[in-house]
């Protein structure tokens, strides 16, 4: 992948709001989706979260006074990111939480740069492979097997281990897929994003019913099972977006990707003070190897000449 830049230290009170609310706020919706599955289903804990976020978008979008485009290659592809990026993830990581601690989900969730790289690579053509990022491959692999904890993992933690593994691969399929064909094509980041929450809606509410029949009444619920789902929706898809777009422009795409390493800390911090979870010692051990191999792969961290070296040939 492409090197990614230091912050810009110089305009950092611009930008610095917006980005540690969005790390916050991404980091803490691990939280209120382990709230979520205590008494809704999982399928209609993604569901309610994809439509709350999609009518948030949609609103901010109005708000800024702008529409969605109608173009048909737009929309047609919407269908990858709506899909694999939003709809099948945001089901899978509540499916994985009923099985799994949230701080477990949030680890995983920062693996997303490490399945980015080779569909960017081989796939999708926009990054160039090189031995800095098979480095970086390598030791991000061996981070996601001790934070497996594969010596001892089975059962039902193997399978929430695996959703959660799988969701973060959805990511890593569809941020290139949005990179290659629709960024820069003349639509606004926020449009796309509320375009991929409308195709997600239109995806995961069957599937819900399909899967898990009619949601339990509203009046069954406890307030925090409610107040969690909204505050996914609006927050969480909506509301974090737009925060996310907002430091993009003010200090590059570079600088917004530093988010991925403050989730986790913040998903972890809270499930272990708000829900008393058991933090293992291989767990924060993996997400820091984890998170080292994305710097190495992305160098912001430098390599041995030899190396290096190997690097410039294989370019």
């Amino acid at each position: 992948m492409k090197s990614a830049s230091a912050p810009d230290s110089g305009a950092a009170s611009a930008w610095l709001p917006s980005f540690f609310a969005t790390a916050a706020i991404w980091g803490a919706s691990f939280l209120f989706i382990k709230i979520g599955v205590r008494e809704l289903p999982a399928l209609w804990v993604g569901a309610y979260r994809v439509a709350i976020g999609a009518a948030t978008l949609i609103v901010i979008m109005l708000l800024m006074r702008q529409r969605l485009p109608r173009q048909g290659w737009f929309w047609l592809h919407q269908i990858v990111p709506g899909v694999v990026g939003i709809a099948i993830p945001f089901a899978l990581f509540p499916l994985g939480e009923e099985r799994v601690p949230s701080l477990v989900a949030g680890i995983w969730n920062a693996t997303t740069a490490l399945w980015v790289l080779p569909f960017a690579v081989f796939a999708y053509r926009t990054e160039r492979f090189s031995g800095r990022a098979a480095a970086g491959l390598a030791i991000g692999f061996a981070g996601v097997l001790t934070v497996m904890g594969v010596w001892h993992v089975s059962g039902s933690g193997l399978s929430g281990q695996l959703m959660c593994a799988a969701a973060a691969l959805c990511y890593g399929i569809s941020i290139p897929y949005v990179k290659r064909f629709l960024i820069g094509r003349g639509v606004s980041g926020i449009s796309v994003a509320a375009g991929q929450s409308v195709v997600a809606t239109v995806a995961i509410v069957p599937a819900a019913f399909l899967v898990d029949g009619l949601p339990p009444a509203v009046g069954g619920l406890s307030w925090s099972v409610i107040g969690s789902v909204v505050v996914l929706g609006v927050f969480g898809s909506g509301i974090a977006f737009a925060l996310n777009m907002r430091t993009i422009t003010l200090a590059g795409a570079s600088t917004a990707a530093f988010v991925t390493y403050l989730v986790p800390v913040f998903s972890t911090v809270l499930g272990v003070i708000v829900l008393n979870e058991h933090l293992g010692w291989n767990e924060p051990v993996g997400a820091a190897v984890v998170l080292l191999g994305v710097a190495v792969s992305q160098g912001l961290i430098r390599i041995p000449r030899r190396a290096v070296a190997a690097d410039q040939a294989l370019a």
